[in-house]
């Protein structure tokens, strides 16, 4: 049974880094001095855990972005990202936020499609990684 917590970055730190830094530095060769940020301290962190184990993650900033979703390799194509994506857009929607705005690594468009996102602007790189701006209205 898959589990989503919601909680603040001292809570998340250690399962959360370890999700993303397996994801983001080891798979994909993100430099790890541009992964882990400052914005991390304000933002509410979702660990999704299966069989009692943390397996992915992803964060709410302040001002409806949503970011840093990851999910290990092997628990990929399991609902995992999407039931953490909907918790951040839920937490959203109950923090009185009009819409929220995420980065989507280009691979992973239709999968935010498949959530409401919506493609705008042109595609940009970001650690050498093309991504482009999705957007998705909530609805009170």
């Amino acid at each position: 049974m898959l589990r989503i917590e919601l909680m603040d970055w001292p809570a998340a730190r250690m399962e959360a880094s370890r999700i993303r830094l397996a994801v983001f530095v080891e798979e994909q060769r993100v430099p790890p001095e541009i992964e882990m940020d400052d914005q991390d301290a304000t933002c509410v962190h979702a660990l999704a855990y299966a069989q009692g184990r943390a397996v992915g993650t992803g964060r709410l900033l302040p001002d409806g972005h949503i970011g840093r979703m990851a999910v290990l390799r092997e628990n990929r194509a399991q609902g995992v990202g999407g039931a953490i994506l909907e918790r951040l857009v839920e937490e959203a929607r109950r923090r009185g936020m009009r819409q929220v705005v995420l980065s989507a690594q280009t691979h992973a468009l239709g999968f935010y499609r498949g959530h409401g996102f919506a493609e705008e602007g042109e595609v940009f790189e970001e650690a050498g990684i093309p991504h482009q701006e999705m957007r998705r209205a909530l609805n009170s």
